[in-house]
């Protein structure tokens, strides 16, 4: 599907379907980046929902206590906690990963949906040495999704249920191409986000939000297809549309950018509790036909609905191999793990 302005503003200007709800008596919900924003919309609406447990995924301790509080007043859910979770940091990756392995036997929904938008043209780099806009929003929430894999499919095993792993993307994706010498190389990934192997000039424009959503598809849709046929494991990823939301929270509104932003918040923009109700359906739609939510691309309207052009062309298939590949070779390095969980759970 091509993106277009006004098919943008359509949806934009379109009625959100109602929430879908079921009961979660008994199972154990993530969310990452819930302190906020989307991500607090759509913890408070899986708590309303009777979850065995809601963990609020993030990375202030702050914050994400304070979010729990807000979330059980509202609700009245009181089996809510927080995890603390720093996509910019892969100790912190393993350091959840490990807890909440070493506290909880199943994992039912992981709404990966933690991000970040930067609009400072010079890179920044993390303690880990990736830029930080690739680290966050792929690199760390792809290692998250796959270290836990095997709970996952253990827990539809045991439990006879359909856990699912959303990673929240955006239509901002039809906006992204990579560079051929990324694409065309031994080592794309580093050669794009590392500061070892990138251009010493590089600077940080928007596209850098766009092209890591980009990988967010990419990421979905080859774990499903790595998944055996027969798994109980769901990944889809979905668009939340334009909403208000914590990512622009740093323009300055003297900047244009801030201030075009600001104009088409008032009149575009949904709530971040609208915005949400795609996330849960993601995580929760088609529950009697469970099977047409894998691999999909979710809209922002609740419904199935197609990735770019780009994407589902020979170019993005090909694109969609090579940095599969290349992903899991970092995350290899990075967690031996991920070795070891693409010989037991994937093809």
């Amino acid at each position: 599907m091509k993106l277009t302005i006004w098919g943008i503003i359509r949806d934009q200007l379109s009625t959100i379907p109602a929430v879908v709800t079921t009961d979660l008596t008994g199972k154990t919900v993530i969310v990452t980046g819930s302190n906020i924003g989307l991500g607090l919309e759509t913890a408070r609406h899986f708590a309303r929902m009777k979850p065995g447990k809601l963990i609020v995924a993030c990375r202030s301790k702050e914050k994400g206590l304070a979010a729990v509080a807000d979330i059980k007043e509202d609700t009245g859910c009181s089996a809510v906690e927080f995890m603390r979770l720093d996509l910019a940091d892969f100790d912190s990756v393993k350091s959840f990963v490990h807890e909440f392995e070493s506290q909880n036997k199943r994992l039912d929904i992981l709404v990966e949906n933690a991000a970040v938008a930067l609009y400072d043209p010079e890179p920044q780099f993390t303690k880990d040495g990736w830029e930080v806009t690739a680290q966050v929003n792929h690199l760390a929430t792809s290692l998250l999704g796959l270290l836990l894999l095997p709970v996952m499919v253990e827990t539809g095993k045991k439990f006879n249920t359909r856990p699912r792993l959303v990673v929240v993307s955006s239509d901002m994706h039809d906006r992204a191409r990579f560079e051929k010498k990324v694409v065309d190389s031994s080592k794309p990934l580093r050669d794009y986000a590392h500061k070892d192997d990138v251009d010493p000039g590089l600077r940080i424009a928007t596209g850098r939000y766009s092209e890591s959503k980009l990988l967010n598809v990419y990421f979905a849709r080859a774990l499903h297809e790595h998944l055996p046929p027969q798994s109980a494991v769901i990944v889809n990823s979905v668009t939340p549309g334009f909403c208000y939301s914590g990512l622009r929270r740093d323009v300055p509104l003297t900047d244009i950018r801030g201030l075009v932003l600001s104009l088409m918040e008032k009149a575009l923009a949904w709530t971040s509790e609208e915005g949400s109700r795609c996330l849960v359906y993601a995580s929760l739609g088609e529950e009697e036909e469970a099977d047409k939510m894998k691999g999909v691309y979710v809209s922002s309207l609740g419904a199935i609905y197609e990735p770019s052009d780009h994407v589902l062309g020979e170019e993005g298939a090909k694109e969609q191999r090579i940095f599969w590949d290349d992903t899991v070779k970092e995350l290899t390095k990075i967690d031996p793990r991920v070795e070891q969980i693409m010989k037991d759970y994937l093809r």
